[in-house]
């Protein structure tokens, strides 16, 4: 059943928020920001291998990083390496991965995951993820669209949330149908989805039979198959790249939240809590790094006087002193160099387009 499983790694994305460690030509994924001795992309690969084969990995990314993927993972061959010509959201990005598989497997199960996340129990992580994939590998269930649910620590603004029937929140490691999505709460919300218990963070991983994820298409999404079946006989042959070139454009800039999960009835989740997090912002960096007795996050050579939570992140190379700071996030590299409060961290993407 294992030779059935396939992994798609979504590795597009510039990961602007990590500016100036994450750049355009050099992106988070490719990036050991946590200090492991690994790159984000190449714990995830790592983290799904014993579930899924080698060769039944495909990593779609932009144009530009294929000689990146391929030096972080040598375990996968170019063809495995999908590249989009420009960015169109997860929709347009799931759709060919499923073409491209769906040339090669017609009854392929597929965990769809950001190449970007942190997870410490990696253990409890594939035993839910073997758990999903038998779920959607069974006949009576192979419409279903399954998505890895979280369970909340802190009622955090940042994630999308899955709400479940009330009753059915301590059933960690259950599939369970979903009853709604929402996106991004804000404050208040958060603090009452924690309190009603039976809401869990959308970790953005999913889960669906081939099946599935072609019949939600045809359903909801139309016009992403109109695009594809215009070439459905070039995939996973030498033609496929020029179609994608040619094509890819005329996809809808769309979420696979938006266009699909959250209309489909056939929506699960598994609750789980394997020490999950999305490390999407400095934020979520300083909370899973390790600190000083001041609760600093220092990295590089830096010498740091009279400062508390605070991160300073310094190039290998560069020397810095930093004196006097609360709160603050302080970040060199390659001549870029970012000083803020943690607190405005958000406003980072903005600040790059001015500059």
């Amino acid at each position: 059943m294992m030779k059935q499983n396939y992994c798609v790694i979504m590795a597009g994305g510039i990961g602007s928020r990590f500016w100036p460690l994450s750049k355009d030509n050099y992106p988070k994924q490719f990036l050991d920001i946590l200090g492991t001795g690994k790159s984000f992309i190449r714990s995830t690969f790592d983290r799904f291998l014993p579930v899924v084969p080698a060769e039944n990995f495909l990593v779609v990314t932009n144009a530009a990083y294929k000689d990146l993927v391929l030096e972080h993972l040598p375990q996968i061959k170019p063809e495995q390496v999908l590249c989009e010509p420009m960015r169109r959201n997860t929709a347009p990005c799931i759709a060919y991965a499923a073409y491209h598989i769906m040339a090669k497997c017609k009854d392929a199960n597929i965990v769809v995951t950001p190449a970007d996340h942190l997870v410490t129990n990696e253990v409890e992580f594939q035993r839910i993820i073997s758990k999903a994939f038998d779920f959607v590998a069974q006949p009576e269930h192979n419409k279903a669209l399954l998505t890895i649910g979280i369970r909340p620590s802190r009622p955090e603004t940042g994630y999308g949330y899955i709400q479940v029937n009330e009753g059915e929140n301590a059933e960690l490691g259950t599939v369970t149908k979903v009853k709604s999505f929402t996106e991004k709460p804000n404050l208040e919300k958060a603090r009452q989805f924690l309190a009603e218990g039976n809401y869990f963070w959308n970790s953005g991983i999913f889960v669906w039979s081939m099946n599935g994820i072609k019949t939600a298409f045809d359903t909801y999404l139309p016009e992403i198959v109109a695009v594809f079946d215009q070439g459905k006989d070039m995939f996973a042959t030498d033609k496929e790249q020029t179609f994608i070139n040619e094509k890819f454009a005329d996809c809808p800039n769309i979420s696979i939240d938006y266009g699909v999960m959250e209309k489909s009835p056939d929506t699960y989740t598994i609750p789980a809590d394997f020490g999950w997090s999305d490390i999407g912002t400095w934020g979520s960096l300083f909370t899973h790094a390790a600190k000083d007795d001041n609760n600093n996050a220092v990295s590089g050579k830096a010498v740091v006087v009279n400062t508390a939570n605070t991160i300073v992140n310094i190039q290998e190379g560069v020397e810095a002193v930093v004196q006097g700071l609360e709160n603050c996030l302080v970040a060199y590299r390659d001549n870029s160099l970012l000083i803020c409060k943690l607190s405005d961290e958000q406003k980072i993407k903005e600040w790059i387009t001015e500059l």
